[in-house]
């Protein structure tokens, strides 16, 4: 993340377990335990309608905009170590802090922007439901398919098959500490070529095929580190 944001949000878990009172956790705010034990906010229990109607008389607009930038920011580690083609959501949230810092917006402002953020955030947090994937085959599926190559919706459905087909062979190839040994690294990568190769559509040449079998092997080799 970009430094301005880095060091606008750097504080936010300790000022508000030092401002947070009862009132704003009862009128809006779902609050969880992080790991750590910081009180986090539940993006995803939060009620927006009522928040929206609360927030341009809310005495403490500061405090639960670092709350909700807190909430956003928490949501969009977790949502793209499940999924990197995500990353463009945590671009969209930098520049809406960055605008902010720089004046360009107002604090309402940017409580909107933010408001509409996390909607976004939450419709696509339930977008592997909708596709009928878990979420490890919407990652794949997704570095399949964005940013190229354009498809018709034939073709999306041969790459969702593909995309079935290769889970299930991962689950045989991916086995403890598989990035570990060399035959075993071997074995993923034939495992991704070889379905990939058979199962894509004519609409990926040879060079977004090579492509695509390097990202979904990064992914699963990051994916591993987590």
């Amino acid at each position: 993340m970009g430094e301005t944001s880095q060091s606008d949000i750097s504080p936010v878990i300790e000022q508000v377990n030092e401002l947070l009172d009862a009132s704003i956790t009862a009128d809006s705010f779902q609050i969880t335990e992080s790991a750590k034990g910081n009180r986090l906010l539940n993006l995803a229990k939060i009620d927006f309608q009522a928040l929206s109607e609360r927030f341009p008389k809310s005495p403490r607009k500061n405090v639960e905009i670092e709350q909700l930038k807190a909430a956003v920011q928490a949501t969009l580690d977790r949502m793209i170590r499940l999924n990197p083609t995500r990353i463009d959501y945590r671009r969209k949230f930098e520049t809406l802090i960055e605008s902010y810092n720089a004046g360009s917006r107002n604090i309402d402002e940017l409580f909107k922007a933010l408001v509409n953020l996390s909607r976004s955030l939450t419709d696509e947090q339930q977008r592997h439901v909708r596709e009928n994937f878990n979420e490890d085959e919407l990652a794949l599926f997704d570095i399949l398919t964005r940013p190229d190559p354009a498809l018709s919706d034939e073709e999306k459905k041969q790459v969702k098959l593909v995309v079935r087909h290769l889970y299930q062979r991962l689950q045989s190839v991916t086995v403890i500490d598989w990035k570990k040994r060399s035959s075993a690294r071997t074995g993923v990568q034939e495992a991704i070529g070889e379905t990939l190769d058979e199962g894509l559509p004519d609409a990926y040449t040879r060079q977004i095929y090579q492509t695509k079998c390097r990202l979904v092997f990064d992914y699963l080799y990051e994916k591993q580190s987590a």
